[in-house]
């Protein structure tokens, strides 16, 4: 069973309004007193879940893509896969934090830390590369096993909203209001939706095949959960073991998820 252009294309556009609707947790304050606090603990669940995928689903999958005999790039050497895993985690590290170093996923600005506007603009603009990758991976990886795939989906939608809220705070840190979220979400959540339209369409037949997005957009994803989302898990956890524990809770709900899909939908 494969995954259709219109599945891929649902998923691309539920990853993108999370971005959005996490950004407007901020917009009434009344809205923002209830549920931002629960933002730590999405954190830390879509944490664990992304950590999981990525060793449990993803990785094993690249290394079966690069070891299958009828593959004109087959290698028992695993080097260029796992390569391609660095490149893709070191890009996220250049573009978060040398070509934007104000970045900081996870982090709350308020009105009073006021931030200039090219720093709230430059540090979104880093992040761009990421939700790319987002949907590079939810689509490469369809493309191998699309119960992979919607795993990864899961992974992707989960700190999607704890992602919102940050490019919220910078925009509202830089004295801008409703309009200017509304827009820098919608742009970060449309770049997912590119990731996935365009490697689905145009990936494969520039060369860009599976078997290359795959470990590179497993780097950008293994950054934001080791990086970015367990340090702030991490720092808010400190007198919140819930919040620590929600980690493994990412975790149990990927292996209930897994056990699920491959339980009881063909491959």
């Amino acid at each position: 069973m494969k995954i259709t252009l219109v599945q891929l294309l649902i998923f691309g556009i539920f990853a993108g309004l999370a971005n959005v609707l996490g950004g407007l947790i901020l917009f009434p304050p009344g809205i923002q007193k209830n549920y931002k606090k629960l933002l730590k603990y999405i954190l830390a669940l879509g944490a664990g879940f992304m950590l999981a995928v990525t060793f449990i689903d993803v990785l094993p999958e690249v290394i079966a893509l690069w070891q299958k005999p009828e593959q004109p790039f087959v290698s028992e050497s695993l080097i260029y896969p796992m390569g391609l895993l660095l490149v893709g985690y070191l890009i996220t590290q250049f573009f978060e934090h040398t070509i934007a170093p104000h970045f900081h996923l996870g982090e709350e600005m308020h009105a009073e830390h006021l931030i200039s506007t090219s720093s709230a603009y430059t540090a979104i603009g880093g992040l761009l590369i990421h939700t790319f990758f987002d949907g590079v991976s939810i689509a490469a990886a369809a493309q191998v096993d699309y119960r992979v795939g919607i795993l990864v989906f899961f992974a992707v939608f989960l700190h999607k909203f704890p992602e919102g809220f940050t490019i919220a705070s910078m925009v509202l840190a830089a004295g801008k209001g409703l309009r200017e979220v509304l827009f820098a979400t919608s742009l970060v959540g449309l770049t997912t939706f590119l990731g996935v339209l365009l490697y689905y369409l145009i990936g494969a037949s520039v060369g860009f095949t599976v078997a290359y997005a795959l470990p590179l957009a497993s780097g950008v994803t293994l950054y934001v959960a080791a990086s970015d989302l367990i340090p702030e898990v991490n720092h808010h956890g400190g007198k919140r073991p819930l919040v620590s524990m929600s980690v493994f809770a990412g975790v149990a709900l990927f292996f209930v998820l897994h056990f699920i899909l491959h339980s009881f939908l063909e491959r």
